[in-house]
């Protein structure tokens, strides 16, 4: 499992490593995430430099950790700012996307061949140094290109674009969505521009993706930026053409060497998180965030990341260059945004092939703090599990003698279980407290409560937890995790909530 850390966009040169390692290591990350890019390593067209990527992977083994790399090529947040010198003031060569009015976009067209070859040939060198040098597999994962599509328009409208928007969509996307065959608009009404450009782009990035694959078969995946995951009629707002949840089947059909796509979120909004949670966790698509916000709020929806199964999360912008994306993130990030992250991959670095194991092969449920800190419930079972949030540890809520928690409005709380057995279950979290009741008759009682972890893939006991510790439901306020043993007696009775 990837407890990962993406760095800044232009921390990927040999003398700004040693200002990441101390925040990696403080992090307790197994995995970070470094851009490479293409005027980076071919300043000269046919001429390779490979020297940060050296320094890179041998440095990354020095720290015990492991590396994505990202590839900054024809597109990174849409634009062309990180291809090389020769291809930015070239654009009769590599031709650049035409608006409405026939003037030049900034983006670069997904229908310049010119830009596909070379784009390609420079990723399968890399792929190809990569095979050379990384005999240990230091690096574990790929991400051509970086937010493909096009910011400010909705698709290429050059002479060469128009031809094929108006031609028929190609027969293999009509049969694997099972649409009526026609034109673009035929088939896709208000969203063809949209549609048209994400299967351009998916099937560029897949040429780019096959060719690297082909020199070293790694899991390659492409990072989406996102629209507003419960608005249907505008998702083709942000950037047109890329892996937007909306258009997921298109690039599956589009891109078969792209393992899975993936949402950056920065979204502060529970509920939108859980949305875009929903929309990439499917049974085609492995769920990971390679992005996301590292401010303080957003390291609670770790636990809901968890709880879908995921095989990865990082939050962005993790290196002591002193930059700050924000309101993305966090103003400055400090020692108190570094352990909202830290806290958890504390608990879950050792353990982390694990859980990986466990969350495969058994039910899980993950928990964030709502905006509002309301109740949250599932049921697994016979079991309803419910979450509460910014409560003292031995009184129940509204107590009107206490005065409210520190965490009674900060965004903070949550947790993760899996049900390893009828009425057994593994259960972590933070900031939170975690209620077990019976859905039948009878009321619950502990049979056991054992903190602990994993060693050497099996479960060992730090201590148990009874008493003070049990009896208002199970408290964290740091990290760990408990193995949870329930059952049932007598005739059913207010829960205590």
């Amino acid at each position: 499992m990837v407890l990962g850390a993406q760095v800044h966009n232009s921390t990927n040169y040999t003398e700004m490593l040693p200002q990441v390692w101390p925040t990696i290591k403080a992090l307790h990350a197994n995995t970070v995430e470094v851009p490479v890019a293409w005027e980076q390593i071919e300043p000269v067209e046919g001429q390779f430099d490979f020297s940060f990527v050296d320094a890179l992977v041998r440095q990354a083994r020095e720290n015990n950790v492991r590396l994505v790399l990202l590839w900054f090529g024809t597109w990174k947040n849409s634009g062309p700012s990180y291809t090389p010198e020769w291809v930015k003031t070239n654009p009769g060569r590599f031709p650049r996307m035409t608006n409405r009015s026939g003037g030049m976009h900034f983006v670069l067209s997904p229908h310049g061949r010119n830009t596909l070859q070379a784009d390609k040939r420079a990723f399968t060198r890399l792929m190809q140094h990569i095979r050379k040098i990384d005999t240990r597999h230091t690096v574990i994962m790929v991400q051509p290109e970086n937010e493909a599509g096009s910011l400010g328009l909705s698709r290429d409208f050059s002479a060469e674009a128009q031809q094929l928007f108006e031609g028929p969509v190609p027969s293999e996307l009509v049969q694997a969505l099972g649409r009526n065959p026609g034109n673009w608009s035929q088939v896709f009404g208000v969203h063809a521009d949209q549609a048209f450009n994400a299967w351009y782009v998916a099937r560029y990035i897949d040429e780019v993706a096959a060719a690297g694959k082909a020199v070293l078969n790694l899991p390659m995946f492409c990072n989406a930026a996102l629209t507003n995951p419960f608005d249907e009629a505008n998702a083709g707002g942000g950037a047109s053409g890329g892996p937007n949840w909306n258009v997921i089947n298109i690039w599956k059909a589009a891109a078969p060497h792209i393992d899975f796509v993936a949402p950056d979120i920065y979204d502060r909004k529970h509920k939108h998180y859980l949305a875009f949670l929903d929309h990439y966790a499917r049974p085609d698509n492995a769920l990971m965030i390679p992005e996301t916000g590292n401010a303080l709020d957003f390291a609670r929806f770790i636990w809901p990341v968890l709880g879908k199964g995921a095989i990865g999360f990082a939050p962005f912008g993790m290196d002591g260059t002193s930059y700050s994306n924000f309101p993305l993130g966090a103003p400055v990030l400090d020692d108190t945004a570094i352990d909202a992250f830290a806290a958890s991959y504390r608990l879950f670095a050792p353990i982390a092939e694990d859980w990986a194991r466990i969350a495969l092969e058994n039910p899980t449920w993950g928990v964030a703090r709502d905006d509002e800190g309301s109740d949250q419930s599932t049921v697994m079972g016979r079991w309803r599990i419910t979450a509460q949030f910014g409560l003292w540890q031995m009184k129940e809520k509204n107590d009107p003698r206490l005065r409210p928690h520190p965490n009674a409005t900060r965004m903070v709380g949550g947790a993760v279980v899996a049900q390893l057995a009828p009425d057994e279950f593994l259960v972590a979290g933070r900031d939170i407290r975690m209620r077990f009741a019976p859905t039948g008759a009878g009321s619950m009682e502990f049979l056991s409560v054992e903190e602990g972890t994993f060693v050497d893939g099996k479960w060992k006991m730090r201590r148990r937890w009874n008493g003070d510790q049990t009896d208002f439901g199970l408290n964290f306020v740091e990290p760990v995790m408990l193995k949870v043993r329930l059952h049932t007696f007598g005739e059913a009775r207010n829960s205590g909530q």
